[in-house]
């Protein structure tokens, strides 16, 4: 069976999408598909991959994503505004709801962050502050600002899902080889943590945010979309930013521009960039790929907007 499939990415979180859409491929095959298809060293390579799925009720579309490791997320909104331009060019439309694993989200193509740059604007929420939801078993119902017993060293973590769960320490200058240390340690799965956690160092600069983040069954990534909003949100929650307030959020893959609201609802604007496209086979053991078709202008577009953050 062919389908058709895009490498793209937001923010420099990079991925193979398939249009899933009346396919009929049994759903326990994903996670052995998103484990070659984002092999680094295999047919395409990425973060993970996306579907763009039917949509059901009154969501225009659905969205999947699952990491490398085959694991599945309940939202990674990097990806979502992938999917959304997908399926906006599927559908001929530019706003819709999309269902997600666990919830929903409101897109919209919006006036690009940049010339040449295809941009969707996305909000996802509420954001939680209930950690027996993820579950993590602490003694107490939330953790904002707080050290965790159980992680390496001494720093204090703002735990946010939105809906996927994240742990947010502010720092005055990234350590990537302590981010990777305490990545590892929730990766494990600990007692305390069944389900892991995607983990965040956050460096305020000036008024902008720079994310860094190991992401659950992923590890040190260029960009997590919900990191960036989970960030974004926790920054506002302890007073970092106010509320309602347009934040430049940087990481190494570019940026986005996004705002957190009281309600625990967090807006994104960003890059939804195609490097190429064609077909996969998934009739076949290995995946074979054909591409057809490159995006080098695109490509061109959001490296000078990297350039200009870098």
């Amino acid at each position: 069976m062919k389908l058709p499939i895009v490498k793209c990415h937001g923010s420099g979180n990079d991925f193979p999408m398939i249009d899933a859409r009346g396919a009929a491929i049994d759903p326990a095959r994903w996670p052995g598909i998103a484990r070659v298809l984002a092999d680094r060293a295999g047919p395409v390579g990425g973060d993970g991959i996306l579907l763009l799925k039917d949509g059901a009720g009154d969501a225009a579309f659905g969205f999947a994503m699952y990491n490398s490791d085959g694991s599945e997320a309940e939202t990674c909104l990097n990806g979502l505004r992938c999917v959304a331009r997908a399926g906006f060019e599927a559908l001929g439309i530019d706003h819709a709801r999309v269902a997600l694993a666990t919830s929903t989200a409101l897109v919209e193509r919006v006036a690009p962050l940049a010339p040449g740059v295809y941009t969707v604007l996305e909000t996802a929420g509420p954001a939680s502050l209930d950690i027996a939801a993820w579950p993590m078993d602490l003694d107490r119902p939330e953790n904002v600002e707080r050290a965790i017993e159980g992680l390496p060293g001494t720093h204090a973590f703002t735990a946010v899902a939105i809906p996927n769960p994240h742990l947010i320490a502010f720092v005055d200058t990234v350590d990537e080889t302590e981010l990777v240390a305490i990545g590892l340690a929730c990766e494990a799965a600990p007692a305390w943590l069944p389900r892991r956690a995607n983990v965040s160092f956050v460096e305020q600069r000036g008024a902008d945010l720079f994310v860094r983040t190991h992401e659950r069954g992923v590890g040190l990534t260029n960009a997590c979309g919900s990191a960036m909003a989970a960030s974004t949100y926790a920054a506002a929650l302890t007073g970092r930013i106010g509320y309602g307030a347009d934040t430049i959020v940087l990481n190494r893959g570019g940026m986005v521009r996004a705002t957190a609201r009281a309600d625990g609802m967090v807006s994104l604007a960003g890059n939804a960039t195609y490097e190429w496209s064609g077909t996969v086979d998934l009739s076949a053991d290995a995946l074979p790929v054909t591409i057809e078709r490159h995006y080098p202008e695109e490509i061109a577009a959001w490296n000078a907007v990297r350039s200009r953050v870098a």
